[in-house]
């Protein structure tokens, strides 16, 4: 038996493609990894200034997660922010000023059309996943400056700051 064609088949086929796993695993995976953008690197602190940064949303190309702190900050700041209950239960309570566009009942399709797409917007809901889908319908439908209220109506109510019913 001749041993010679299989260490030739090694270093002809195997060995290159293991060297190209090498170079792409330990090379380029590293900086592919550190030049992806995670949504939550973008949540604000306090003492941050908030501004919708354009050039940082179109990077993101998508919604923004904001602190209750932050999401006071920010309407505190800009009164033309429109505030979007997502939820079912916007008449049990809701953030001052929101208006209600329920995402399970395709309120909120039906609203997109009419939107203004250069707006500031912030949408909450009671649960998080409703939120994000509110959030990215959003964004999908082409808004450019979207936030998303971290911890929800709850996180709100938690910290003190006022609602209406």
């Amino acid at each position: 038996m001749d041993t010679k064609p299989t260490i030739k088949n090694f270093l002809v086929v195997i060995l290159p493609s293991l060297l190209t796993v090498f170079i792409i695993f330990f090379l380029i995976m590293p900086q592919v990894r550190e030049n992806r953008k995670d949504i939550n690197q973008y949540t604000l602190p306090a003492s941050q200034k908030i501004s919708t940064n354009k050039s940082m949303k179109e990077a993101n190309s998508s919604y923004i997660d904001i602190s209750v702190q932050d999401a006071k900050e920010l309407l505190n700041q800009n009164s033309d922010i429109i505030v979007i209950d997502v939820s079912p239960n916007y008449d049990k309570g809701h953030l001052p000023g929101a208006i209600n566009y329920y995402v399970g009942d395709g309120s909120l399709d039906q609203a997109i059309p009419s939107l203004d797409k250069q707006a500031t917007y912030l949408v909450y809901c009671h649960v998080d996943s409703a939120a994000i889908l509110g959030a990215t319908k959003l964004i999908e439908a082409g808004f450019e400056n979207v936030y998303r209220l971290k911890g929800n109506y709850s996180a709100w109510v938690n910290a003190g700051y006022p609602i209406e019913l």
